[in-house]
């Protein structure tokens, strides 16, 4: 995690984080919370800046303006969350992109995670659309299939089996239209619907981090700017301390003094520029932090929020199950009880009441008679053959 700039200061090397730091107002994190708190330090007489840079050079790393804690003085993070991989102890540092031209933040790649989830999630919803429409076509050609009139001549127990197996097509096609309607509304819906506005906060999340960024480069710029104001003024200090001793006047004195004043002015300016810029590191490591673990709580929930509706999935399923069983039991119970033999003599029965059953008087004489003229003409046949 980051530390502090370097600055013309010495004092004992606090630490943020675990961090080791040197220079002037450092932020410090306390081990029982996360509260930010500044150490003090001693301004050092300006005129001798190298011994302060070579220690600020050994103890802290400055990369993109955001200061880190040398590799060599603290090579062991202390984690906020040690327990946990918590996005609160990672993606402080920025990478290069993929062409390895553009440096991209950590706190970005964070961001892309997140919207990758939100993508994945939209996904998940179009894959459910799709086994609806599979269930809504099935339950379609179940329906249709269940008006067919194939073998609807059949007779007896084995008949009233097989129209039960055709209605069962029939409640088997309800049972599934039932199922894509509840997949709709129970899981399609919710997936689709979860956080609409999440990209659109995720951007303002992103503008806001950006833009404590964009402060913090500013401010390193001002100390930058500052430190190399105040080695001019030390160096035009030494020069009129070198001319004081090979020619002694009042007038180099007060060009002494003059240029003592700029120096010590230039010192308390790069004071104030470190200081503004540890303000902003500060405002931007807690808001890092909080960001941080505000994304991690949103990832939690997004993964519980599926998992629950993946779950009524499968329990919408095992339901569609049972009732698709049930549809069969009647059929299983008919085909049970079909008797050939019963069947045979129905379907003799049903043959003889079709042909004599249901004639009329007038009919069945008229058919005695042609069935007797038959007897007559045959026997004349036979009896006129030579």
């Amino acid at each position: 995690m980051p530390g502090t700039p370097k600055s013309p200061v010495t004092q004992k090397n606090p630490a943020v984080n675990g961090y080791h730091i040197s220079g002037t107002p450092v932020h410090q994190l306390d081990s029982g919370h996360r509260s930010l708190r500044k150490a003090s330090g001693e301004p050092q007489t300006p005129g001798s800046p190298a011994a302060p840079r070579r220690q600020s050079k050994e103890s802290s790393l400055t990369i993109n303006c955001v200061t880190f804690p040398h590799p060599d003085v603290m090579p062991e993070q202390q984690l906020l969350k040690p327990s946990e991989w918590s996005y609160c102890d990672y993606f402080w540092a920025d990478k290069k992109d993929s062409q390895g031209n553009n440096t991209v933040s950590g706190f970005e790649i964070l961001l892309q995670k997140q919207l990758k989830g939100k993508q994945t999630q939209k996904e998940m919803a179009e894959f459910v659309r799709e086994r609806i429409k599979i269930e809504e076509e099935y339950a379609k050609n179940l329906s249709k299939l269940s008006q067919n009139s194939l073998a609807a001549q059949e007779e007896g127990t084995l008949g009233e089996a097989w129209a039960q197996l055709k209605k069962s097509l029939a409640d088997e096609a309800e049972v599934h239209l039932k199922f894509s309607s509840k997949l709709q509304s129970e899981v399609e819906k919710p997936l689709l619907n979860f956080r609409e506005n999440f990209k659109k906060d995720m951007k303002k999340c992103d503008h806001h981090i950006a833009d404590l960024r964009k402060q913090l480069a500013s401010r390193y710029a001002a100390v930058e700017k500052a430190r190399k104001a105040l080695t001019e003024r030390q160096k035009d200090l030494e020069a009129k301390t070198q001319q004081l001793e090979v020619k002694l006047s009042n007038k180099t004195e007060e060009e002494i003094k003059k240029a003592r004043r700029k120096s010590t002015q230039a010192g308390d300016d790069l004071m104030r520029c470190v200081d503004l810029y540890n303000q902003a590191q500060s405002k931007w490591f807690e808001e890092m932090v909080t960001t941080t673990l505000e994304l991690e709580r949103l990832e939690v929930e997004r993964v519980e929020m599926i998992r629950q509706h993946l779950c009524q999935y499968t329990q919408l399923r095992h339901e569609t199950d049972m009732f698709n069983q049930s549809t069969v039991e009647l059929v299983d119970q008919l085909l049970r009880k079909v008797d050939p033999a019963k069947d045979r003599e129905l379907g003799q029965k049903s043959i003889w009441k079709r042909l004599f059953h249901y004639q009329t008087p007038c009919n069945l004489c008229l058919y005695w008679l042609s069935l007797l003229h038959l007897v007559i003409k045959t026997v004349f046949i036979v009896l006129t053959k030579p």
